[in-house]
């Protein structure tokens, strides 16, 4: 079973812990842009977080995920990664 825990440190900034066999912490940041051209605030910024996790450990354990990164970078790994995030929030 896998747990994602999302916490803001301040603005623009979470940890998010991924509970598997091995627990690994990260560092994401999220511009506040970034966040709306995502959500268009349906969702929290930590939901949006959590649910792009879900969206990385599909496609790697979660050790391979970078210890700290801003969300926007994960489309240039992964070009899919805006058009299913906003699908799967609207």
């Amino acid at each position: 079973m896998t747990a994602i825990r999302v916490t803001k440190i301040s603005e623009g900034k979470y940890e998010v812990i991924v509970a598997m066999q091995t627990t690994t912490k990260h560092l994401v940041m999220l511009s506040h842009d970034y966040y709306q051209e995502l959500s268009r605030s349906y969702v929290s910024e930590e939901k949006l977080i959590k649910k792009s996790f879900i969206f990385l450990l599909e496609r790697e354990s979660n050790t391979m995920i970078l210890e700290r990164f801003d969300l926007q970078i994960i489309g240039d790994y992964f070009p899919e990664f805006e058009e299913k995030i906003k699908r799967s929030l609207s």
